[in-house]
């Protein structure tokens, strides 16, 4: 096993990206802003807000900011919301979608195990409030474990989301020290296979490298999802958010991401998504229409307002105030 990489080593030049900017970009920004949604792609700096702007994606999150978990790769905030929860938030969501003309949109929350049901129900009113305002639209659901009742998986997938997706995250070996003590690899699994045989709904899940897994790990972890059904499967570097966070162990070269790549074609998914920057909502609408479809994703078109097939990725939307 090789020794962390140093604090303030520089970053290889595949990690390099340009700095946002652009036409699409500055338009859903600003109509963002109007319909008082803000970016967490912005606040922790992701490294695909340029690129995934210019095509109108960008990530929302409900149930607001304050997670329950505390996970060692990720930069949201742990605490207890003590049970608060904002009522008025799927109807928000939707109308703010609708206002958009997005057509594939993906919602995510923070872990709420504060809450009796684990948020599903909230998550659940959020996609059928959707699908009620625009109803020809694409919809997949980024979610958590829900503590492993599947009762509250059930509540999500009745709602008829076109994607459930759910993050093994890490290798099994690297579980407990790099997730929570309450998620598990066998819990994800599984969600993800009941989530697939609860109803006619695509699975997709991500795995992080870079945090000391061996790449036959990955493979292993790779041959896991897919003997559980999972259609879609990205695999992207970890980045370090802060020095409080797990550190990185090694820079996956891309060449190596192609090698993951290939693995989990033969293995049998749908689609692949596999590449230093790759992360979990990455290219979405391409997994989906690629993957289940056979064709490319419609293009997007200039203005924000009006994206046939533009891409809200609501990982990274949260709602304040």
């Amino acid at each position: 096993m090789t020794s962390p990489v140093a604090r303030f080593a520089p970053k290889p030049s595949w990690l390099k990206v340009r700095a946002p900017g652009g036409e699409r970009f500055t338009q859903l920004k600003e109509t963002l802003r109007a319909l008082d949604l803000h970016t967490v792609c912005e606040e922790a700096h992701c490294p695909n807000v340029g690129e995934c702007w210019a095509e109108g994606t960008a990530t929302v999150m409900l149930l607001g900011d304050v997670c329950t978990r505390g996970c060692r790769f990720c930069a949201v905030t742990t605490g207890d919301p003590r049970g608060a929860v904002d009522v008025r938030e799927p109807e928000h969501v939707a109308r703010a979608i609708a206002q958009l003309g997005l057509r594939y949109v993906v919602l995510t929350m923070v872990d709420r195990d504060d809450l009796l049901d684990g948020g599903a129900s909230h998550v659940a009113r959020t996609v059928t409030r959707l699908r009620e305002l625009v109803p020809d639209l694409l919809v997949e659901t980024l979610l958590g474990d829900f503590g492993g009742h599947l009762g509250y998986v059930d509540t999500t997938v009745e709602a008829r989301p076109d994607v459930w997706a759910h993050n093994l995250e890490v290798v099994r070996r690297l579980q407990r020290m790099i997730r929570d003590a309450r998620c598990s690899y066998e819990r994800s699994l599984a969600v993800l296979a009941h989530a697939k045989e609860k109803g006619d709904v695509w699975t997709k899940s991500s795995l992080m490298v870079g945090v000391g897994e061996t790449d036959d790990e990955v493979n292993e972890a790779l041959a896991d999802l897919r003997r559980v059904g999972v259609d879609v499967v990205t695999i992207g570097q970890y980045l370090r958010p802060s020095p409080k966070h797990a550190p990185v162990d090694r820079y996956v070269d891309p060449g190596q991401f192609d090698r993951f790549a290939d693995e989990a074609r033969a293995l049998g998914f749908a689609y692949v998504a596999s590449g230093p920057l790759v992360r979990s909502s990455y290219k979405a609408a391409e997994a989906f229409f690629a993957g289940k479809h056979g064709v490319p994703v419609p293009p997007s078109p200039t203005k924000a307002p009006a994206a046939p097939y533009g891409l809200l990725s609501l990982e990274s939307l949260v709602r304040r105030g």
